[in-house]
C-alpha cells in the first residue's frame, strides 16, 4: 500500500478515504469530508487523523482527486 499522505497535502473541505479505529484490522476504508485536522505532527507512519464532517474520526489513507 501506498504512504499515507503528509498534514501538509490534507485540508479542511478535501474528500479524502480513512481506516476508522474498528476497522484497521480488516482495513476497511470510510470516504468523506475532512472537517478537522487532529493529528499536530507533519507525518504519521499510520496515517493522519482527522475528523470527517458526519463525525467520524480515523486516519488518512488516501486523497481522492
Amino acid at each position: 500500500m501506498a504512504k499515507p499522505p503528509t498534514r501538509s497535502e490534507i485540508q479542511p473541505g478535501m474528500t479524502v478515504q480513512i481506516v476508522e479505529k474498528q476497522n484497521q484490522g480488516s482495513g476497511a476504508l470510510t470516504t468523506g469530508v475532512v472537517s478537522r485536522i487532529l493529528t499536530s505532527s507533519a507525518a504519521h507512519p499510520h496515517g493522519i487523523k482527522v475528523m470527517l464532517t458526519n463525525g467520524k474520526v480515523g486516519r488518512v489513507q488516501a486523497i481522492v482527486k
